[in-house]
């Protein structure tokens, strides 16, 4: 999901974020009814003297949706009644014909815009050469902020609402399993315009994630500039890593290494210097400038640094993430269903209550299970465990090569973005894919150069290709670059299946985006498989299970603490960005006191804010802990079975409720316990 410039909401975007009034301001036009009951009534009783009685829950549903988001702009209570009366469909045979004409319409108008908005934005993106202060005005610009409003001010947006029925979270988890194909697909249609928001406020929302996303993907350290206290470079010239990903990555890397503790250590120094905001705002991303951490002191590269710390990057960090908020809280209310962006994110794009997700998640954290793999590591290290140690890595099955082997092993593969583009229809046959359907998938995958870690974006239409964002140096790609790249594979799979064999479009894709968090998962754990290196250890099921239930509990508390933050910003609306910061670090130091502190033996310790998604992806982060959950209960099921086969029908389930599509796809709800059962045999295993 993941320019040189740190920036933060511009003025105009806050001038945008008041136009959207509150509740009790402009809010109130815009999301109160202007239609009474007695026009509702009568417009109910023409509709069944003219289709019969038979159609009476069709018309009753119908009007009351159209009734209930229509405003005095669209008419009066007579233009409302002419309005039902002419666009009710009660022929069978239009009804039809009008319900795939709107789902190819609506494809097309949704993929036209994803189109132009990932064009547009490519400047920022991809490595293609500087970039300019006029693509930052793109980057805030979002061709689809009227869209909506478009579609409700031609009464399209009605139409559907008067024809089609919208439902609930709650009938759609009791009753989704009786539905049709076209029942499921119908909802969805429906559950596209039950509300409406403001163009000016999807604007503003545009742009605040833009902000956040281009402050994140130029957010380097230069890590051969980075001194220690007594002045030595640990890190190689030409290292520059983006945080909170290649900054991760490098200290997982540096568990094979005989003298990696050290470098682990100045690692979580930068760490914990970029979420204090202590870090000096010089450094970041700036190969000119030599750092000293121990004293935050910063000099020109070459020279040591003396004298007082530098001035402090002053909690940009934070302000992007109270600009997201903002930005966020500005619908809220049109949005009376789901009134805040947490119950948003839970309710309309997980469908699973927060309240279970937290449930599973802490199942884990709390599992006796954690406590033991944690002694094993420590047992595997011969050392007390440090905070870091949430990122061990040594579970998972390697050959008998160095991270610098592999490195050259995948720089000889892959030296270019071409090369990996050229490579996925062998990647696809060796996951078990058909030859025709990987050259089929690999045909509608473009693989480009992103300045951040790496992301993947689906096709806007049938015709579209789905896009692989990676980092590839001059050098060649690297081992973890490589990694990520397998990973988001994952996910452009997955969207290009559920895409192009789907029986309906308005069904495309997954439940939610946890579930293709999980096919990303799946693909990333095969990818020293994928490159022909084998391991030969009998007890490699077992560790990687143990892999699994580690980066679980790491990601668990991650997600539990940008849940919690963001209770906490609703109940402190008016919040500074200083007053942020001293309340992510606590809600972090609180989260790891409960459930970290426990089984590594370190108290008080902040490290589970770092994650950049954070920060521009507006509370994502539960779905990484999902993935992995999900991820397994497929793995699971997987055992034995050809993957290519297998996960091209379960992308054809397409997206229904997340249970559902879990009983349809490996026959089980979500659960945890897989996961802990198979870890409590590992721990067995590997005694």
């Amino acid at each position: 999901m993941t320019s040189n410039i740190i920036r933060v909401l511009p003025v105009i975007a806050l001038l945008l974020l008041a136009a959207c009034g509150t509740p009790g301001e402009k809010g109130k036009t815009m999301t109160e009814s202007t239609i009474s009951e007695q026009t509702i009534t009568v417009t109910i009783d023409t509709l069944i003297a003219r289709h019969g009685e038979a159609q009476r829950a069709r018309i009753e549903r119908g009007v009351r949706q159209v009734a209930r988001l229509w405003r005095e702009d669209d008419g009066s209570a007579a233009d409302f009644q002419v309005f039902c009366t002419a666009q009710f469909i009660g022929d069978p045979d239009l009804l039809d014909a009008s319900f795939e004409r709107l789902q190819t319409n609506l494809m097309l108008i949704g993929g036209y815009l994803d189109e132009m908005g990932r064009d547009l934005n490519a400047p920022l993106q991809l490595e293609q050469g500087p970039i300019l202060p006029i693509d930052y005005q793109f980057g805030e610009f979002s061709p689809g902020a009227h869209v909506n409003e478009d579609l409700f001010k031609t009464k399209i947006a009605f139409t559907v609402l008067l024809n089609f029925p919208l439902s609930t979270l709650k009938e759609r988890l009791e009753n989704g399993d009786k539905w049709s194909r076209r029942q499921w697909a119908e909802t969805r249609l429906a559950d596209g315009f039950d509300t409406r928001v403001p163009s000016e406020a999807n604007q503003a929302l545009n742009v605040a994630y833009t902000n956040a996303d281009n402050y994140i993907s130029s957010y380097n350290i230069v890590m051969h500039n980075v001194l220690t206290k007594d002045g030595q470079r640990l890190f190689p010239e030409g290292l520059s890593l983006i945080t909170h990903w290649g900054l991760r990555d490098e200290l997982k890397a540096q568990y094979a290494k005989p003298d990696g503790v050290s470098r682990q250590k100045l690692i979580h120094q930068i760490m914990e210097r970029i979420i204090t905001q202590e870090i000096p705002a010089e450094v970041i991303n700036n190969p000119s400038v030599d750092w000293s951490i121990a004293d935050n002191a910063v000099a020109p590269f070459g020279k040591k640094p003396t004298g007082q710390a530098a001035p402090r990057e002053n909690d940009v960090r934070y302000q992007h993430w109270l600009n997201i908020f903002n930005a966020e809280r500005s619908v809220d209310p049109y949005h009376p269903d789901n009134p805040t962006h947490i119950a948003r994110r839970f309710n309309e794009d997980r469908e699973i209550p927060e309240e279970r997700v937290e449930e599973l998640f802490v199942s884990i954290l709390s599992s006796p299970e954690i406590k033991q793999t944690a002694a094993l590591i420590k047992q595997r290290l011969g050392r007390e465990l440090e905070a870091f140690d949430i990122w061990y890595p040594g579970f998972k099955s390697k050959p008998a090569i160095t991270e610098d082997e592999l490195d050259r092993i995948v720089a000889r593969k892959y030296p270019t973005v071409e090369a990996f583009e050229n490579g996925i229809p062998d990647i696809l046959t060796k996951l078990g894919f058909s030859f025709d359907r990987a050259k089929f998938l690999a045909s509608h995958i473009t693989v480009d150069p992103s300045r951040g870690a790496g992301h993947a974006m689906g096709p806007g239409r049938l015709v579209d290709n789905a896009h692989l964002r990676t980092r590839v140096p001059e050098s060649g790609m690297n081992y973890k670059g490589y990694n990520i790249a397998v990973h988001e594979l994952g996910h452009n799979v997955e969207q290009v299946m559920s895409f192009q064999l789907m029986d309906y479009t308005l069904l495309r894709g997954v439940p939610n985006t946890a579930f293709t968090e999980g096919f990303a998962f799946v693909f990333q754990s095969r990818d020293l498989e994928l490159l022909g290196l084998r391991v030969d250890d009998p007890r490699a099921k077992a560790l990687n299970t143990l892999d699994v239930l580690w980066s679980t509990y790491e990601i668990a508390g991650v997600a539990l603490v940008d849940m919690r933050v963001w209770r906490w910003m609703y109940d402190h609306p008016d919040a500074t960005p200083a007053q942020l910061r001293e309340a992510v670090l606590g809600i972090a130091t609180e989260v790891w006191n409960s459930y970290y502190a426990p089984v590594l033996g370190v108290k008080d310790e902040p490290l589970l804010c770092i994650y950049s998604h954070m920060i521009d992806a507006g509370m994502y982060t539960p779905d990484y802990p999902l993935g992995h959950i999900i991820a397994f209960q497929v793995e699971q099921y997987l055992e034995g079975k050809n993957l290519g086969k297998e996960m091209e029908r379960m992308c054809a389930i397409g997206s229904v409720a997340p249970d559902l599509w879990m009983r349809t796809a490996v026959g089980a709800s979500i659960s945890t316990q897989p996961m802990l059962d198979a870890a409590h045999a590992a721990l067995t295993a590997v005694q």
